[in-house]
């Protein structure tokens, strides 16, 4: 007994010690940074209210962006996805959440957080639709990039919520640039968990999902510092609680970080294995491109080459376990054949000049110009 009350005061004295540091720290902040007028922050405060609204021209916005994001994934073209960002609804209230949290506002905080949810549901809702719809067989590298969350994505996120809380406050700083680099981070994730739902490749929503988690977390986080730091709002128990909530993101963001290093590594070493390595296959190819799946198991090779040879069951069982001794590690291997033929030129052949089109007789003259 005596030992559990032993236990219980060290944890009530660890929990005051964090509470006094936090509040000397909130303290000191508060302290050193700007302050601006009431009038302002009111001001900033009817401004945040108006963007967090949920109305027609917000839907419409969300609308828009899903459609373009979901089409641009859908054809694997990253150029269609970076028309998503021009329209940036998402940013809109993630700001007002960020401004209310700070100043305890219900209201806003309520209004702001609807509105996140409202545009959240139509996305996952719309981007599955088409989804189905298309039906496609296959999924393209632009979806792939975004199921797999890192400690990147997250600097990414924290990056851009700086831009957008700064963009708000700062008449120097353009808002358009601030929702365009929010509509990056948001947005194309968002639309992967529907269009990965919509295929049956769960996995892949789960890691899209995680992402647009980490970007919520991430943006939110760093427009309140934004806040902070420029002078409408001070350090309250909101920016902790945030700073805890986006905390926990880096246990899983960060062994898919190191998990992605090791595979990079792991490809570079096949790649070399296998293009410059004397194995069964490794000479009289022309070109050879490898593709690893990893989120089979075991994680499946696919090895494209050009080649006048014929490539046998046996020969790729040999590649197969000789990378899985090298490498110290099991794989599937699928090697996928472009036949080259070679057509030499028949020397005995002669035809006269006579005798040659027009067009050959240009391009014989082309390749060999007549001496003067």
């Amino acid at each position: 007994m005596q030992q559990q009350v032993q236990i219980f005061m060290n944890k009530w004295v660890n929990r005051k010690k964090i509470r006094t540091i936090w509040r000397w720290l909130k303290f000191t902040v508060n302290r050193i940074l700007p302050h601006v007028s009431a009038t302002r922050i009111a001001k900033l405060h009817k401004d945040l209210s108006k963007d967090s609204a949920w109305g027609v021209d917000y839907i419409l916005c969300t609308v828009a962006s899903c459609l373009i994001a979901s089409f641009g994934l859908l054809s694997n073209s990253a150029a269609v996805i970076i028309g998503a960002m021009i329209v940036a609804p998402l940013m809109l209230p993630l700001r007002g959440l960020a401004f209310s949290a700070c100043e305890a506002d219900f209201g806003l905080f309520k209004k702001s957080l609807l509105s996140l949810f409202g545009a959240t549901v139509i996305s996952l809702l719309l981007s599955w639709f088409i989804g189905v719809v298309v039906a496609l067989p296959d999924v393209g590298s632009e979806i792939v990039a975004r199921t797999r969350p890192t400690l990147i994505d997250l600097g990414i996120a924290i990056s851009a919520g700086l831009i957008s809380g700064f963009g708000k406050v700062r008449s120097g700083i353009s808002e358009t640039l601030a929702g365009t680099a929010i509509a990056v981070a948001l947005m194309p994730p968002l639309c992967v968990v529907g269009i990965s739902f919509a295929g049956g490749l769960y996995p892949y929503a789960m890691g899209s999902f995680l992402l647009y988690i980490t970007n919520l977390l991430g943006i939110t986080l760093a427009c309140m510092v934004a806040f902070i730091l420029s002078g409408y709002t001070k350090a309250t128990k909101a920016l902790g609680w945030a700073t805890m909530m986006t905390a926990f993101l880096v246990l899983p963001l960060g062994a898919s970080f190191f998990q992605l290093m090791e595979q990079q590594q792991i490809e570079k070493e096949i790649n070399r294995q296998l293009a410059n390595e004397t194995i069964t296959v490794g000479q009289d190819v022309d070109s050879v491109r490898i593709g690893i799946i990893w989120t089979q198991s075991p994680p499946l090779i696919n090895v494209t080459l050009q080649t006048d040879k014929e490539i046998t069951e046996r020969q790729v069982d040999l590649v197969r376990e000789y990378l899985t001794t090298k490498m110290n590690r099991e794989f599937e291997l699928i090697f996928y054949i472009v036949p080259v033929r070679r057509v030499p030129r028949h020397e005995d052949i002669f035809i006269p000049e006579s005798a040659l089109p027009n067009q050959l007789k240009e391009d014989a003259e082309f390749i060999f110009p007549p001496k003067n």
